[in-house]
């Protein structure tokens, strides 16, 4: 259970009425964002207010109006994700800085130097989003603001969103250890072979491309067969 003294108020409004909750700014973020949480972390103390600062409690009868029920991990998982979390700057500055370090890994995951064919660093990443004084919301998802920014990168960086489809063909005595790599790709087709080899049609971003025939070429000691098949700007 977290301590009173670094809980936030997270509250919901309706027909006027306050609706508050005492609760672990960063286990009600990871609730928000649609994980599973523990409750008992989550609350500092298993009452809904009024006035949390106040102490003042909520009325039971507005309470059933407003929830149609009086479960409170029910009635807190709503408050939370419906609501607004009452974070302090420091807070909010420290979910920022980390939802800027996920843009920037979905970016170079994703998007590439159509130039060189290769990754943009992180750095320079972070580099362009500081020049171009792009805002980063801490609620908003990283996906969704990974698009955005990507946008607004052009006009700094040579930087492009495509994907490829790549066909792989690995001999019988890598397949087995090959797989963990191949499947942490997106997997399109895959065939096992009668001689124990296997068949795989990926579809990967092409910031990666370089990544995976590097790692499938030393696992298979360049014995593995690798075609780009075709690439589309996504």
């Amino acid at each position: 259970m977290v301590k009173l003294e670094d809980a936030v108020i997270a509250r919901y409004s309706f027909k006027g009425e306050k609706f508050e909750l005492l609760v672990d700014p960063n286990l009600a973020m990871e609730l928000k964002k649609g994980k599973q949480v523990n409750f008992d972390d989550l609350l500092a103390i298993n009452e809904i207010f009024k006035d949390a600062m106040r102490g003042e409690r909520q009325s039971e009868a507005l309470i059933k109006e407003a929830f149609g029920s009086t479960d409170i991990k029910e009635i807190a998982s709503k408050i939370i994700t419906k609501g607004e979390i009452q974070l302090t700057t420091e807070q909010r500055r420290m979910l920022r800085e980390k939802k800027k370090r996920e843009i920037i890994q979905l970016i170079c995951k994703n998007a590439y130097n159509p130039q060189t064919g290769t990754q943009h660093p992180p750095s320079r990443i972070e580099t362009a989003i500081e020049e171009l004084h792009i805002p980063i919301s801490e609620f908003e998802p990283a996906e969704q603001q990974a698009v955005k920014i990507i946008k607004q990168l052009h006009s700094v960086l040579p930087i492009s969103v495509e994907k490829f489809e790549v066909a792989i063909k690995i001999p019988a005595s890598y397949a087995g250890r090959a797989s963990p790599i191949i499947y942490s790709y997106d997997v399109k087709k895959q065939e096992w072979q009668k001689d124990g080899s296997l068949i795989a049609v990926l579809e990967i971003p092409a910031g990666l491309k370089a990544e995976l025939i590097d790692k499938i070429s030393k696992l298979t000691k360049g014995e593995a067969q690798i075609k780009i098949l075709n690439k589309e700007d996504s």
